[in-house]
């Protein structure tokens, strides 16, 4: 395929921060809305489905959980897929597969089917939606990243705000059959969003074209054969941290949007006005995403934006603690708004700093390894939650531990990064650094590397440097030629005038008997 060479490689191109790059950024943000929302969204047809199989909340409650470990486990696997086939075919496919699970699941005769079709097979079309998706808008944007990521995260609660009403719309027309095979006809626009991943390609006129084929055929011979799955980001100490801490942070992240409205509830609020809290906070996400988005591509704040991150988890793991002491309705309308705007800033930031500090090159592998361990983290964090409220009955213990996760991650992050990640004196402040582990273990200051000087610039370097030196080889081979030429020419006629002229200051000089030589006979 055309694609794979740059997906793999991306050729040294520089990301043109605009253009068709504003299309993917469209593409992103739809996918990111299906992968986030879609687990949540489901949920509207439990009742229904707890009718039909004679089962428990409990029982259904499993779909949503299975989306979200596949969207989240399956990332090793859609990293090979991207590195071996590219990202537009591996999003169409994923496209086909998550509209097949969803119309598979309209046809189950039990709720096992309904964990096979739309849990896995879903699951697996929207994972392969996802990380490709990021990994595009990665290489797109570069000065305007932090702005497209900010945007690109808006999905999640616009699409929550509106397929959770459009679920509760064709469950009651068309029940949840029609329902599932309705939301599998609109997961088709998977492909399309796939479609528009366009790959990069590096722009050449035909001479330089002629120029390379010769050197590109000698560079595929000598070439290694591009890592499925590189595993070398684990010697990037900026990657360990930021792996840790975000495990930690996914334990006590998404616990308050679950519990908040039971929450409500046991305070003894109306079933609509304690959903209106979810309402209210996925309105102010809309806005503190992009918004967050902005301030963390300004000049100053950007080469820090890892302090921003943990900034924002301290925010959000605070907003937790004391929203654990809320004894009213009013208190946690106060709670969801400064939840959305904290929750937003994590979801806008997360994968910004992830794509700062391993670079392009490995992001396509990194962000795999980083879903895995945080697929863990989400099977555990909510039901533990849950279980600690039926031992205790207190909504109070649960937000406390959620909020105590949060921050203990942001402590972890903010701390390892000041203390093992350095600059260099010699960089400028402005640039973002990451801990690397290199082979050179003398020296202490091996663990530091500069964000920005990605593997692709040094390819980019060699390049231009090889091309100098091809162009001073052609150039000496011209200068020789022509030297050449010139000899055979002097051979001829300067050697008699060079001759001549000899003879003639001979004959001018003086004889050592005081005579002058008077012609060419006397010089003999």
């Amino acid at each position: 395929m055309g694609g794979v060479a740059v997906d793999t490689d991306a050729g040294g191109v520089k990301a043109p921060d605009g253009g068709w790059g504003w299309v993917v950024l469209a593409g992103c943000f739809v996918i990111t809305g299906f992968s986030y929302a879609f687990p949540k969204a489901v949920s509207v047809f439990f009742k229904e489905l707890i009718k039909e199989f004679g089962v428990g909340y409990s029982d259904t409650a499993w779909i949503s959980s299975i989306l979200l470990a596949m969207l989240y486990g399956t990332g090793p696997l859609c990293s090979i897929l991207v590195n071996r086939f590219g990202c537009r075919p591996v999003m169409m496919v994923g496209g086909l597969f998550a509209s097949l699970g969803m119309i598979l699941a309209s046809f189950a005769t039990s709720i096992i089917h309904i964990y096979l079709t739309a849990g896995v097979i879903t699951g697996l079309g929207l994972a392969l939606n996802f990380q490709p998706s990021l990994i595009m808008l990665n290489r797109y944007f570069s000065e305007k990243r932090p702005l497209a990521n900010g945007l690109s995260a808006a999905g999640s609660p616009v699409a929550l705000c509106c397929l959770s009403p459009l679920g509760q719309v064709l469950q009651y027309q068309y029940g949840w059959r029609g329902g599932f095979l309705i939301l599998g006809g609109i997961l088709l626009n998977c492909c399309v969003c796939g479609a528009l991943m366009k790959p990069l390609v590096p722009h050449k006129t035909p001479k330089e074209l002629g120029e390379d084929n010769d050197k590109d055929g000698e560079e595929k011979k000598k070439k290694p054969k591009a890592k499925l799955l590189d595993f070398s980001v684990f010697k990037d100490c900026g990657f360990v941290i930021y792996t840790v801490a975000a495990s930690i942070m996914v334990l006590g992240l998404f616990v308050p949007p679950v519990f908040v409205v039971s929450y409500a509830k046991e305070l003894g609020n109306e079933d609509t006005k304690s959903a209106l809290l979810l309402t209210i906070l996925g309105f102010i996400d809309i806005f503190a995403r992009p918004t967050c988005g902005v301030i963390a591509g300004l000049k100053w704040v950007r080469p820090r934006c890892v302090y921003l991150f943990s900034f924002a988890m301290i925010f959000n793991g605070t907003t937790d603690l004391i929203g654990s002491q809320a004894k009213d309705y009013s208190s946690l309308v106060v709670f969801c708004i400064f939840f959305g705007v904290s929750y937003g800033m994590v979801g806008a930031l997360q994968f910004e700093v992830l794509m700062a500090i391993v670079g392009t090159e490995k992001f396509s592998s990194a962000i795999g390894l980083v879903l895995l361990m945080e697929a863990i983290a989400v099977l555990v964090g909510p039901p533990g939650a849950g279980w600690l409220l039926d031992a205790t009955k207190n909504y109070m213990c649960v937000f406390l531990l959620a909020g105590s996760e949060v921050v203990l991650a942001a402590l972890v992050l903010a701390s390892c990064n000041f203390l093992f990640i350095k600059t260099k004196p010699s960089e400028p402040t402005d640039k973002l650094e990451s801990i690397a582990v290199t082979e050179d273990t003398k020296t202490e200051t091996a663990c530091s590397k500069p964000v920005e000087t990605s593997d692709e610039e040094e390819k980019g370097a060699r390049e231009e440097q090889e091309k100098e030196t091809k162009k001073d080889a052609m150039k000496e081979l011209k200068e020789e030629d022509e030297r050449d030429k010139e000899d055979v020419d002097d051979a001829r006629p300067k050697s008699v005038t060079v001759d001549s002229q000899a003879v003639e200051r001979f004959l001018k000089e003086p004889q050592p008997n005081g005579s002058m030589a008077t012609s060419p006979e006397t010089c003999l």
